[in-house]
């Protein structure tokens, strides 16, 4: 009987692993979730949001309780899985960043959180986000700096970077806030 019990216990906690994780309290408070929804919600009027590279859904939940449409794609299907159970009437589909199964202009703003560094291939994600969004792209990202927590510097983006990105992708303004840990890039159209 015990022995039965430990082995689903350990066979869920490498299932929930990667989704429970994502949603530690140091990390929930290190991103700054309200803020930064509130800060990439400012000065438009957002009405839907796609969340690329959604993981747990975090932020596409926190779009959500502000009254968005939120749509969520990731290229691992057991963080979608993980997403749903707290997304239930969101869209969820699993896709890489590099080719997102939603036509041109589908969402006011597409919104990546600390994942963009990640990607395989930066110009391509920066003008597929641009191709569906309406009027804003929202990154949030590590600053370009050693810190004690977060990726090493080689896997940071400098500001500089992302910038260069933005243009080339056509967008028109580029603005950068510092948070407390991270850094927020907003693109808008």
């Amino acid at each position: 009987m015990n022995n039965h019990h430990h082995e689903h216990a350990a066979n869920e906690r490498v299932f929930n692993q990667g989704a429970d994780r994502l949603r530690t309290p140091e990390r929930v408070e290190r991103l700054e979730i309200e803020r930064v929804v509130k800060s990439s919600l400012e000065g438009k009027n957002i009405k839907s949001v796609l969340d690329i590279g959604t993981g747990s859904g975090l932020f596409a939940e926190a779009f959500y309780n502000n009254k968005i449409i939120v749509a969520g794609v990731d290229s691992n299907q057991s963080m979608i899985d993980a997403a749903k159970k707290f997304l239930p009437n969101s869209e969820l589909k699993l896709s890489p960043a590099e080719v997102l199964p939603f036509n041109d202009n589908s969402f006011d703003m597409t919104f990546f959180g600390v994942v963009f560094h990640e990607v395989d291939n930066y110009q391509k994600v920066m003008k597929e986000a641009y191709r569906v969004t309406n009027l804003r792209t929202s990154i949030l990202e590590w600053d370009y700096k050693e810190e004690d927590f977060g990726p090493p510097l080689a896997h940071r983006l400098r500001s500089e970077f992302i910038k260069s990105l933005a243009d080339e992708a056509g967008y028109k303004n580029f603005q950068k806030i510092k948070l407390k840990s991270l850094v927020l890039y907003l693109l808008d159209k």
